[in-house]
């Protein structure tokens, strides 16, 4: 596919000259693609490998250049066919709607407009803290960007068939497509079956580059647990230490059967692991499962997914992990820690600056599978632009036998939530121990909510020696008013709660 460079006329020429100097260097390094140039900003934009079917509902430019809208797969707008995907495991793909994405990369402050398939009447961009507002004229909303950012326009009331923009700040790290070390993907349409990346190895997806995520018939599988479904390998196994998967491109799994394949899974014993800046389409099982590993860091992740068990990031067992600055839309948890049998306890987990749409479980959580200890999780400086889920929007979900302490949700932005916090000790579905566990020193702070179902709290102990104990309210509000201890639901087997 030709490369293009455009540039718009600016009045100092000299750094235009040293601008697309600088692309050029790029198209020849990393296939970039597409250039503009402001007086207040650039963009870099990948054009869509040919064969790849864009989206209907939205068209959008970038300083004034086009950017390719792609299209995924999403939960049902109706609350019944969102449980309905999620309880009906086997038949999970065929309950859907469609969403739209773009990305791009950006320097300075930019002008995104956004031309939808008919008149808008209203527009919306998300995360309201943002502040972003668009002008709207006729089919057409315009407005500013001065950092990059993961937002979600919504036009006319419509906040299922959105359109998520991923902008990223261009990338100064592109590995060396010759290394024998590194994995390279070039733009254009590639499939995969199974990958292994090992010690020392980058794998590489390219602006403008699509992995699809195929099942190889002679591959070998097992079944799972669920209504008989083949289990595959991961599509992409990291495995050892100091490895890293980076770029702009899509990894994308819309080809397999449900529960087939994890997409990206960091095997136990993995150290000093790099996930970053990738799109992930469509996972018809958990995204990325962290498990036994020591050292990771996923930072600007952006996944999409609709089907039954599509968790987010799944933390087991691991420690020293950092989940920074990505965005997640799922059909079930979108970040969760877990400690399953046979895992060493987790710990030292740090996960920030990331934007949430909650489709049906649990936004930030622990659990169900704690049955070993974790302590030092914070989740702190996200946004949940939606939550329309059955479950909860932070939880503690324990079942099992672990101690759970010093957890802290701090500085969270709700902009919509069915059932806000939940502390809960019980038998359940997913319990295998005998025993049960504890749940102590557990903080929320500066957590505030602007929209969606009334403040909903409960904190549920199991019995006078697995409590909850030690939890604190610090400015917890819902239209700016306190949560105070009316208005949450505790049981006997509660201890020590406290309110600021």
């Amino acid at each position: 596919m030709r490369n293009i460079i455009k540039s718009s006329v600016t009045k100092n020429k000299i750094p235009v000259i040293r601008i697309v100097f600088m692309s050029c260097i790029r198209l020849i390094v990393a296939g970039m693609l597409l250039l503009s140039c402001t007086e207040g900003g650039r963009v870099w934009i990948a054009p869509a490998p040919e064969g790849e079917a864009l989206s209907r509902d939205f068209e959008m430019t970038v300083n004034g250049c086009p950017a390719p809208v792609y299209t995924a797969r999403v939960a049902p707008v109706e609350r019944e066919l969102r449980d309905k995907a999620m309880d009906d495991k086997a038949n999970s793909a065929l309950y859907y709607d469609m969403a739209s994405f773009a990305c791009f990369e950006m320097e300075g402050r930019v002008e995104v407009r956004v031309t939808y398939r008919e008149d808008i009447h209203t527009v919306k961009v998300l995360p309201s803290a943002d502040s972003i507002c668009a002008r709207v004229s006729g089919r057409t909303a315009t407005f500013m960007m001065n950092r990059p950012r993961y937002l979600t326009v919504e036009v006319n009331g419509d906040m299922f068939h959105s359109l998520h923009l991923f902008a990223d700040a261009p990338e100064t790290d592109i590995p060396d497509r010759n290394s024998p070390d590194v994995i390279f993907f070039e733009p254009g349409i590639h499939e995969i079956s199974h990958l292994e990346v090992g010690d020392s190895q980058t794998l590489y997806i390219s602006p403008g580059a699509i992995v699809r995520v195929v099942i190889d018939p002679q591959e070998p599988f097992s079944i799972s647990g669920y209504s008989g479904l083949k289990n595959y390998a991961p599509a992409i196994r990291l495995k050892g230490k100091n490895i890293r998967v980076c770029g702009r491109g899509i990894l994308d799994a819309t080809g397999c059967t449900t529960h087939a394949r994890e997409m990206i899974t960091v095997s136990p014993g993995s150290k000093n692991i790099r996930i970053e800046g990738v799109v992930i389409r469509d996972s018809p099982a958990w995204t990325v499962p962290v498990t036994g590993s020591d050292g990771v860091r996923i930072k600007n992740l952006k996944l999409i997914g609709y089907r039954a068990n599509s968790d987010g990031i799944d933390i087991c067992g691991s420690t020293r992990v950092e989940v920074a600055d990505c965005f997640f839309r799922t059909h079930d948890d979108l970040v969760v820690v877990k400690t399953q049998t046979g895992m060493p306890p987790a710990s030292d987990i740090h996960v920030h600056g990331c934007v949430l749409w909650n489709q049906c479980a649990h936004a930030l959580s622990l659990g169900a599978e704690l049955r070993q200890d974790v302590s030092r999780v914070v989740f702190e400086d996200c946004d949940v632009i939606h939550d329309v889920g059955r479950e909860w929007t932070l939880r503690i979900y324990h079942s099992d036998k672990a101690t759970i302490s010093h957890i802290r949700f701090e500085n969270i932005r709700i902009e919509q939530s069915v059932r806000l916090i939940s502390l809960w000790i019980d038998r359940g579905y997913y319990s295998r121990d005998a025993e049960r566990g504890y749940i102590h020193d557990i903080t929320f702070r500066n957590i505030h909510v602007t929209g969606g179902e009334p403040l909903t709290v409960e904190l549920q102990g199991y019995d006078e020696e697995h409590t909850v104990n030690a939890v604190m309210f610090d400015n917890v509000t819902r239209y700016g008013k306190p949560l105070t201890r009316e208005i949450v639901k505790m049981n006997e087997f509660v201890e020590n709660i406290s309110f600021k």
